[in-house]
């Protein structure tokens, strides 16, 4: 499945609000330890998923990635072989899949290489049903901003990158203007459209603009 500009068929026509719960996912769990992968799967299966796959390395994932083509994979970042990061950048490579990547710890290192990866979301050990359920509304409002990106772009690759710029953009408005993570694209969108430029500029301006406020201040 190449990395196409079009929204999967699964997802086209779906709308995320901050409190919408989406149902009947099929999900790959790739985890290594029995006991955490049964864990998570009576979760998702808790919350209206299906656990379509699991798999236990990195090469393994790809492979079951290829072949059953998930609406969501689950993976944790230490696995045999490859290394969840890895294996994401891989099947990335391939197919358009929302990816979590599970960890028991995240420090920025992880975050960074987890964002140029191009992992939508993380997960911590241990995993709450409820954080379960709100990161996979995160993690796929997320996908459906990069494809709205991936229209004004050539790849990939050059997608994930505008991402970084707007996750900044976003960051910003939502501390300016008190808004939530949804509300904050939607009005980078909206802006998009009236000024007919694309994403990346809209969030250029607005880190730019965050700077020259930020020089104000600034003690003397």
């Amino acid at each position: 499945m190449a990395f196409s500009g079009r929204w999967p068929r699964r997802y086209r026509g779906f709308e995320m609000t901050p409190t919408q719960t989406v149902r009947n996912l099929r999900v790959l769990v790739v985890e290594d330890e029995g006991l955490v992968a049964a864990g998570l799967k009576g979760q998702l299966e808790d919350i209206g998923h299906q656990v379509v796959g699991l798999a236990k390395d990195g090469q393994e994932a790809v492979g079951l990635a290829s072949s059953l083509q998930p609406d969501l994979i689950i993976m944790d970042i230490r696995i045999p072989g490859m290394d969840g990061i890895e294996a994401a950048r891989t099947i990335l490579a391939e197919g358009t899949i929302p990816i979590v990547l599970l960890t028991a710890y995240a420090d920025e290192d992880f975050v960074r290489r987890a964002g140029e990866a191009g992992a939508m979301a993380y997960l911590l050990k241990p995993v709450g049903g409820a954080h379960l359920r709100s990161t996979i509304e995160v993690a796929l409002a997320r996908f459906k901003e990069l494809d709205a990106l991936r229209q004004e772009v050539s790849d990939l690759k050059e997608a994930l990158e505008t991402r970084k710029l707007v996750e900044q953009a976003k960051g910003v408005l939502m501390k300016r203007l008190q808004l939530s993570e949804a509300e904050a694209f939607r009005r980078m969108q909206q802006k998009s459209r009236r000024k007919r430029t694309n994403l990346k500029d809209v969030a250029s301006t607005i880190l730019q603009a965050e700077e020259f406020l930020g020089s104000f201040e600034e003690t003397p």
